[in-house]
């Protein structure tokens, strides 16, 4: 990986470490924050072979769907979630209207 591959994964990891407890954050909006608004799958890709210490259970979809990729899929995202008292309903969505954090600038 070269030093922007990991200037970027260094942001991704930051900024996830970041998302409180009941609040999530879209793949493309760390993407963007980040520094690349164009790509939300290589977050994606980040999150599923990142440092597993971090809160990826508060990382969705933009439109509120939780991760097939998820360890356990969409049920264990939903598990991990609701662990925290994040409600989600039978489509495996949250309320992302209600939910979504953006760090402070």
């Amino acid at each position: 990986m070269d030093r922007v591959d990991t200037d970027f994964k260094q942001k991704v990891y930051a900024l996830v470490s970041q998302i409180p407890s009941g609040r999530v954050m879209t793949y493309g909006q760390l993407a963007a924050l980040a520094g690349n608004p164009y790509a939300a799958r290589i977050v994606g890709g980040i999150a599923h072979w990142g440092d597993p210490l971090l809160p990826w259970q508060r990382v969705i979809k933009k439109d509120g769907s939780l991760a097939e990729g998820y360890p356990g899929g969409t049920e264990g995202h939903k598990a991990a979630l609701m662990a925290e008292g994040v409600k989600v309903d039978e489509d495996f969505k949250v309320d992302i209207e209600k939910l979504l954090w953006q760090p402070p600038l």
